[in-house]
């Protein structure tokens, strides 16, 4: 096999801009390592583990798009999609990238990224620039580089995989959903379990389990705490912010959301850089409107901007029987307005909430919920998203977006589109 060090480009070291921001162009951030061919682009994150690829001749379908493997070894396609301007991916995402998952979701947009040869031929050229890494390193060559490529040799394909799967194992399961407003952060968050089970068991829902609702002990936290610092080990320094787990972890109470919160800050280094770091949670109506006042305020004074996101549904009765949510429409109301109420009093925290799409749902849906949106008394226009969730089982969901827009387009409060993404 021929091989000579042109046919590799190696900067061992990166550094980024410190602090997301939204751009039409990927940009790297935090700490990371590159290595080019003359075809793609390779990042690894700080402790060797392929992280993104990037096609970079002129038949990849766009030079901002590319592949990025998560902390759950998912390969995910980011497209641009096939729309701009307002009616594009960012009117109705929020981003300028539409993650394409490679596993059964919600998306209304749907891009056959699999079927393009060019686009796929990018995880054969992960397994071929291995291969070259192994020998270059057999051969001392790229002397400069010698221990990246051995971080990068130590994390093949089955390493990255046991990863996974013992990232699962110390926080109790895999993620099967994370909050929404994670896009912020391009989903990049440390989980940490401190609730399983739901309030509610509706029968619309896919991602939760049977569990009946129960919290973790502090104990428990404190060993995923530290299981997890040594498992994100020197690549902590990139990640800026904290989903707590699972579905509902706002019901786990003032007490341990902020315990867990404020013993996460310290062990893994959270520091108030170019933004204050993230919290983000789940809550149900019921748990939401159980919180009191304490709650919030001291969840305000934490060292995080907080999300906690309120799964609402439906603001129809019809449709909250047909999908079985145990609760009623005056609840959904009481709970829409104590979010706007907790937007306007708290400087630090940011209630959204999610609310189901689909074409099988009672004719009622859709209009409540554009009532309900239309004339919400907001003080702060751009704080408190409502998010779409389009049902697994909608046969037509582009159609959907023709809806949405209706909705978005008379809504006092942003509007986008839930895409169900796992960790």
């Amino acid at each position: 096999m021929d091989f000579s060090p042109q046919h590799l480009m190696i900067n061992v070291k990166k550094e980024g801009p410190g602090k997301l921001v939204k751009q039409t162009f990927p940009l790297r951030f935090g700490q990371y390592s590159e290595i080019r061919t003359p075809d793609f682009e390779f990042c690894f994150n700080l402790n060797g583990e392929i992280k993104s690829i990037r096609g970079l001749k002129s038949d990849w379908p766009h030079p901002a798009e590319q592949f990025k493997r998560t902390i759950g070894n998912d390969w995910v396609y980011y497209t641009v999609g096939d729309k701009s301007g307002d009616e594009g991916i960012i009117s109705w995402m929020g981003e300028y990238y539409l993650p394409c998952l490679p596993y059964a979701s919600n998306p209304v947009w749907e891009i056959k990224y699999f079927s393009n040869p060019v686009v796929m031929s990018a995880l054969a050229e992960w397994s071929q620039l291995f291969a070259n890494l192994y020998m270059a390193n057999s051969k001392g060559l790229y002397p400069h580089a010698r221990n990246l490529i051995q971080r990068i040799l130590a994390n093949d394909d089955q390493v990255l995989y046991e990863r996974s799967q013992q990232l699962n194992k110390i926080i109790g399961s895999r993620v099967s959903v994370l909050p929404p407003d994670t896009r912020h952060v391009d989903y990049d968050i440390i989980p940490l379990t401190i609730s399983d089970g739901c309030l509610y068991h509706c029968k619309f829902c896919c991602v939760k389990t049977d569990q009946k609702f129960q919290k973790r002990s502090k104990e428990n936290i404190q060993e995923q705490i530290g299981a997890l610092k040594d498992h994100f080990d020197a690549n902590l320094v990139n990640y800026h912010s904290l989903f707590l787990g699972n579905h509902d972890a706002l019901a786990a109470g003032e007490d341990l959301i902020c315990f867990a919160a404020q013993a996460a800050y310290h062990v893994f280094g959270f520091r108030q850089r170019d933004e204050r770091p993230f919290l983000y949670l789940f809550g149900s109506v019921g748990s939401f409107l159980g919180a009191g006042q304490d709650l919030f305020e001291q969840l305000n004074q934490l060292p995080y901007y907080t999300y906690i996101n309120i799964g609402f549904e439906s603001i129809d009765s019809k449709t909250l029987s047909q999908i079985g949510k145990p609760i009623t429409v005056e609840q959904v109301k009481e709970a829409f307005d104590k979010m706007l109420e907790i937007n306007d009093a708290f400087d630090r925290i940011e209630v959204t909430g999610n609310f189901i799409a689909g074409d099988k749902l009672s004719p009622e849906h859709d209009g409540s919920l554009a009532r309900l949106l239309k004339h919400a008394r907001v003080k702060n226009k751009s704080k408190g998203a409502i998010y779409l969730s389009p049902l697994k089982d909608s046969p037509k969901k582009r159609e959907l977006l023709s809806r949405f827009y209706k909705i978005k387009e008379e809504s006092h409060l942003p509007v986008f589109v839930y895409l169900i993404q796992r960790l």
